[in-house]
């Protein structure tokens, strides 16, 4: 009798490292650098890799193939890798797939660490790079190389919610051969599926919606099993594992996170038709806000529109710490896709390292504010908000 298929809100639930003797019914926290081995020839084997087990939580362990055997259900993927944080997975897609020589395309509109590695530390292995702009595809067809090998993209971008097209993109990347890398953080695999869309491989900082809650640093990235093969191999060798207690946690995690995220975009979008009318705000950006200049777009490619809501204060740079410093329940961090309210500026934070021109381009002004959207009541996120900007205007 054929196993009926489940739908992935069960398989998020339902799959789970194997029940040990105790009969233990959630997944054990499997805390060990090491796995002993039943004998010579066991190990042997083991590192000859003619049988499949444990060997040493650098290389694997239950708890991270747990939460990596969720995730590839999530995003539709063959296999994966977790990593100890959201930045090391972008940074372990970057150097494990590129050689010296070659070159990146990359959406103009990426984190500000992304950025670093782009145009910093990458340069001294004689890897370079190129931007496009994220909603104009006509800047992109110049700017490929024949030593173009990768792009790298996120959508809806950080903190700008600007979109680009990944059904084109994914055409696009094939015609030229090359590797599409997806940074989905933002609308997490509940919303969007990048690799359905022709890419090759997707990462999340777990870190963020994953996690949910504010507690763990995490990284993953799943794709292809051919080009995973290649970040597997880099990883073990250069060590930025993920604890197998952050992995325990996370799994745990994505058993809420379908329930989670609707909750996120429920809230979002209330608060975002409200600001919409507040005299102290020169615009608000929402994906499925009629008024983005991408609705269709983000309609036809993202479920929902996330838990994101960013928004330009009238007053600038100097309204926008009034407003910060008036908010009395919404929490002031740079981390996002919490069940707390965060409200953020991103030109002093989390984007500071970036040149004002550079910020510019990427459509980040002075007064703009990145509010992450918690599972709060909605009229206490949206009375916290409207208060602050009436005593800042």
């Amino acid at each position: 009798m054929l196993e009926q298929k489940r739908h992935l809100e069960t398989a998020v639930i339902r799959t789970q490292t194997p029940a040990s003797g105790h009969r233990e019914h959630a997944s054990s926290i499997y805390m060990t650098s090491s796995f002993t081995f039943e004998s010579a020839e066991h190990a042997r084997a083991l590192f000859a890799k003619e049988a499949e087990g444990q060997i040493y939580s650098r290389y694997g362990n239950p708890n991270v193939d747990e939460f990596i055997a969720k995730m590839c259900q999530l995003e539709g993927a063959e296999t994966g890798v977790a990593l100890a944080s959201g930045m090391s997975a972008v940074f372990s897609a970057l150097a494990g797939l590129l050689n010296s020589g070659d070159h990146v395309l990359a959406s103009r509109s990426v984190f500000g660490s992304t950025h670093q590695i782009l145009s910093r530390i990458l340069p001294r292995w004689g890897i370079s790079y190129s931007y496009a702009e994220i909603a104009q595809p006509e800047t992109w067809e110049v700017l490929v190389r024949p030593e173009t090998r990768l792009c790298i993209v996120e959508t809806p971008s950080n903190p700008a919610l600007d979109l680009i097209d990944l059904a084109w993109l994914g055409d696009f990347c094939r015609s030229h051969n090359l590797i599409l890398v997806v940074d989905n953080v933002f609308a997490t695999p509940i919303l969007q599926n990048p690799i359905s869309l022709g890419a090759n491989i997707v990462m999340h900082s777990a870190t963020k919606y994953i996690d949910g809650q504010g507690r763990g640093l995490g990284g993953v990235l799943v794709g292809d099993h051919a080009l995973m093969q290649d970040l597997v191999f880099f990883t073990r060798h250069s060590g930025p594992s993920l604890s197998p207690f952050n992995a325990w946690m996370f799994s745990k995690s994505l058993e809420t996170l379908p329930l989670r995220v609707e909750r996120h975009c429920d809230n979002a979008e209330k608060l975002a038709t409200c600001l919409e009318q507040h005299p102290q705000i020169a615009f608000v950006k929402y994906p499925h806000l009629p008024s983005h200049p991408q609705y269709e777009l983000a309609k036809r490619q993202m479920r929902r529109g996330g838990g994101i809501v960013t928004f330009e204060l009238e007053g600038g740079i100097d309204q926008g710490r009034r407003f910060l410093d008036a908010l009395e329940m919404c929490s002031l961090t740079a981390n996002l896709g919490d069940s707390r309210t965060i409200a953020t500026h991103p030109a002093s934070t989390t984007h500071s390292s970036l040149t004002e021109e550079e910020r510019l381009a990427v459509g980040i002004t002075p007064g703009l504010v990145r509010v992450s959207v918690g599972l709060e009541h909605p009229d206490d996120i949206v009375g916290d908000i409207v208060r602050a900007l009436d005593m800042s205007g």
